[in-house]
C-alpha cells in the first residue's frame, strides 16, 4: 500500500509544473519549452522568465508548436510543450501523430484544463476525449497525476524518458495527497492506496481525492472498497488490476474524462482479457460538456465523494 497523506489545503497542480520546470532547467541546458499562447495559464511563464533564450511562444498556431517541437527533439534538445487540453490534442492530432508518435521523437507534451472543471469556459474548451486521444497513438505514454508531488515525479520522469510522453493537468487546486518524501513515480505501477474486499475504485488525476472522500463515506455503511490510483493510462499496469478484481470481483472506474477511451476503457479491456468481472464506468457519458462553476458541475455529473458513495451503493 502506497503511503500517502491527505491535507486540506488545496495548491496549484500547474503552478507545480512551471516550478518543475524551471527546476529541470537549471540541471539539464538541453530542456526547452514551448506554449501556444497561454503561458500564464498552463505556468510556463515561469520558465520564460528565467530561461528567456529557451523558450518558444509559437502563438495560437499549435500545429507549428508540435512540429516545432519534433524539430527541436533531433537536435539533441528536451521539448515541452504546452496549452489547453483541448487544443494541444484536437487541433494537433495530426501533428502529434505523424511528426513525434511516429518517428518516436523525444517531445513532451503537457497539457493543462483537462475534463469538465475548466468550468465556465464551457464545452469548447473542456477536453473530456484527449486521453482517449493520445492513449490510441503507438509510442506515446500517457500520464494523469493526482496531485503536486505527483506531478512533480511524472514531470522529471518525462525529462529523463526517452520517446512521446503526454500529461495531463487539471485546471483546479488539488490537496496533497502524496508524501513526497515517500512517493516514488513508476511508469509500470498503479497504487493500491487503501485495501478493501467489497468492491475496487480505479481512479487518477483531480477525482482520486474525490474517490478517497467516497471509500470513506461508503465505509460509514459498512462498505470496505479498495482504492487504485492508475495515474499511468498507458501502460496499463495488468498485474495489479487483475489482482484486485480477483479479489473484490466488482469494479468502478471514476475519471473527469469521458466513459469511452480512458480509464474506463483500459480496465475493461485489460479485465475482459485475463480476469472477466462486472465494470460498471463512472465519467463523462457520451456528451459534451457545458459552462458553468467547475464545482456544480461535479455535482451535476455526479464526480464528487457524496454521489459517487450513492451511485456505487445503488449498484451495490
Amino acid at each position: 500500500m502506497l503511503n500517502k497523506v491527505k491535507s486540506n489545503e488545496k495548491k496549484s497542480i500547474r503552478a507545480e509544473y512551471g516550478r518543475t520546470l524551471v527546476e529541470l532547467g537549471r540541471i539539464n541546458r538541453n530542456i526547452v519549452v514551448l506554449d501556444a499562447d497561454l503561458s500564464c495559464s498552463t505556468q510556463t511563464a515561469m520558465f520564460a522568465k528565467e530561461f528567456p533564450e529557451r523558450f518558444f511562444n509559437a502563438g495560437i498556431a499549435e500545429q507549428d508548436a508540435m512540429t516545432t517541437a519534433a524539430g527541436l527533439s533531433t537536435t539533441g534538445k528536451i521539448p515541452f510543450v504546452s496549452t489547453f487540453a483541448m487544443f494541444a490534442t484536437g487541433r494537433a492530432y495530426d501533428q502529434i501523430r505523424n511528426s513525434i508518435c511516429y518517428p518516436k521523437f523525444n517531445v513532451k507534451i503537457v497539457a493543462t484544463h483537462g475534463g469538465i472543471t475548466v468550468g465556465e469556459d464551457g464545452a469548447s474548451h473542456q477536453a473530456l476525449e484527449d486521453v482517449a486521444l493520445m492513449r490510441l497513438i503507438p509510442n506515446m505514454i500517457v500520464i494523469v497525476p493526482a496531485d503536486c508531488t505527483e506531478t512533480h515525479e511524472a514531470i522529471k520522469f518525462a525529462a529523463e524518458y526517452n520517446g512521446p510522453v503526454y500529461i495531463r493537468l487539471a485546471r483546479t487546486n488539488v490537496v496533497d495527497i502524496f508524501a513526497p518524501d515517500s512517493y516514488k513515480f513508476d511508469v509500470n505501477k498503479a497504487y493500491v492506496i487503501k485495501e478493501g474486499k467489497d468492491a475496487t475504485l480505479i481512479s487518477n488525476g483531480e477525482t482520486l481525492t474525490e474517490t478517497i472522500d467516497c471509500a470513506h463515506l461508503l465505509s460509514e455503511k459498512g462498505k470496505n472498497v479498495e482504492i487504485i490510483h492508475m495515474p499511468v493510462v498507458k501502460p496499463v499496469d495488468k498485474d495489479t488490476l487483475i489482482a484486485s478484481a480477483k479479489k473484490t470481483n466488482r469494479v468502478f472506474t471514476i475519471e473527469n474524462h469521458s466513459i469511452i477511451g480512458a480509464v474506463g476503457s483500459a480496465v475493461c479491456e485489460t479485465l475482459s482479457e485475463n480476469y472477466p468481472v462486472k465494470v460498471t464506468r463512472i465519467g463523462i457519458s457520451d456528451e459534451f460538456g457545458q459552462s458553468g462553476e467547475q464545482r456544480e458541475l461535479m455535482k451535476h455529473y455526479r464526480l464528487t465523494g457524496g454521489c459517487l458513495a450513492e451511485r456505487i451503493l445503488e449498484v451495490l
